[in-house]
C-alpha cells in the first residue's frame, strides 16, 4: 500500500490566555494521499483553521508529529523548512487580508517565483499570464490591483498564486464560504479539474457539508479540537455516526416548493 503524502498523528494545541486555557487540538490524527480530497468539516470555533495553520508551520503544534511526503515535517527548521514550503501552499477565506494590498495582479503571482527561485525574472511575466489563464482570468489583469477586482477573481488569483510553486498539497481554509452560489460552483470545478491535472492532493476545509461533500473522496467530522469521525465522503454523509455530522447533514438548506413533498 502506497504511504499517504500527508500524514498526521497525535496533534495537539492548546492556548493560553491569562487565566484562560483553551484546548484548541486534541490528539488528531488524519492523512492525505497524493490526488485525494480530504474534506474537512465542523462547526466554526472548532479547531479547523488552527489545524491549518499548524500543517504549515504557521502556529507550532504541543505535541504530535506531521509526515509529509515521508519526512518528518514538524523536525524541519530554518533553511530546510522554507525550502519544504513551496510543496504546502494555503488558499485562504479572505484573499484580500493575505495580499500585499499595494500589489498588482502580476505582483502577487510572480513574488512566490521570484522568492523560491522558480523562474527567471524576464520568464516571470509568461509564467504569471500562464497561470492566470489557467484559473480562468485574463492574462491582461496583470497589471491591475487586487482590490480592484470581484471577490470571485480575488479567489482565483489566491489559487493561482498557490499553484505558482507546483505544490504536492493544497489546503484550503473556507476557501468558497464567502463566494455566492454560481461563483462557488465555478471555484469547486475548477479545483476539481486541477486536481485532476496536476495530481494534487487536497485538505478542503469547511463548515458546510454540502460545499464538503461535492469535493471529497473522504470526510473527517471535527468538533472540540477532535476528529469525531472519518470515512468515505458517501457514507459519512449517508450514513453519519456522530451527532456532529448529523447535525451538519440536518443544517443543509432544503428547497421547500409550495403544493410539493
Amino acid at each position: 500500500m502506497t504511504a499517504p503524502l500527508l500524514s498526521v498523528s497525535g496533534l495537539s494545541k492548546i492556548f493560553v490566555t491569562g487565566s484562560r486555557r483553551v484546548v484548541a487540538l486534541e490528539d488528531v490524527s488524519l492523512s492525505v494521499a497524493q490526488g485525494e480530497t480530504l474534506g474537512l468539516v465542523g462547526p466554526s470555533g472548532c479547531g479547523k483553521s488552527t489545524l491549518a495553520r499548524v500543517l504549515l508551520r504557521l502556529i507550532e503544534p504541543d505535541a504530535g508529529r506531521i509526515d509529509f511526503a515521508g519526512v518528518e515535517f514538524t523536525a524541519w527548521k530554518g533553511e530546510a523548512l522554507r525550502h519544504m514550503r513551496p510543496r504546502i501552499q494555503m488558499v485562504f477565506q479572505d484573499p484580500l487580508a493575505s495580499f500585499n494590498p499595494r500589489a498588482t495582479i502580476g505582483r502577487a503571482i510572480a513574488d512566490p517565483l521570484r522568492i523560491h527561485g522558480l523562474v527567471p525574472r524576464r520568464e516571470r511575466p509568461g509564467a504569471v499570464a500562464a497561470l492566470l489563464e489557467r484559473v480562468g482570468l485574463s492574462a491582461d489583469l496583470a497589471g491591475r490591483p487586487v482590490h480592484e477586482i470581484s471577490g470571485g477573481q480575488r479567489q482565483r488569483v489566491a489559487i493561482a498564486r498557490a499553484l505558482a510553486t507546483r505544490p504536492q498539497l493544497l489546503v484550503l481554509d473556507e476557501a468558497v464560504s464567502a463566494l455566492d452560489v454560481t461563483m462557488r460552483r465555478r471555484i469547486l470545478d475548477l479545483l476539481v479539474s486541477l486536481q485532476r491535472e496536476r495530481g494534487l492532493a487536497c485538505l478542503f476545509i469547511s463548515h458546510d457539508i454540502a460545499v464538503v461533500r461535492a469535493v471529497s473522496h473522504r470526510i473527517a467530522v471535527m468538533d472540540g479540537g477532535r476528529i469525531v469521525e472519518q470515512g468515505p465522503a458517501q457514507e459519512v454523509v449517508a450514513s453519519p455516526r456522530s451527532q456532529t455530522a448529523q447535525a451538519l447533514l440536518a443544517a443543509v438548506p432544503r428547497l421547500v416548493i409550495a403544493g410539493k413533498d
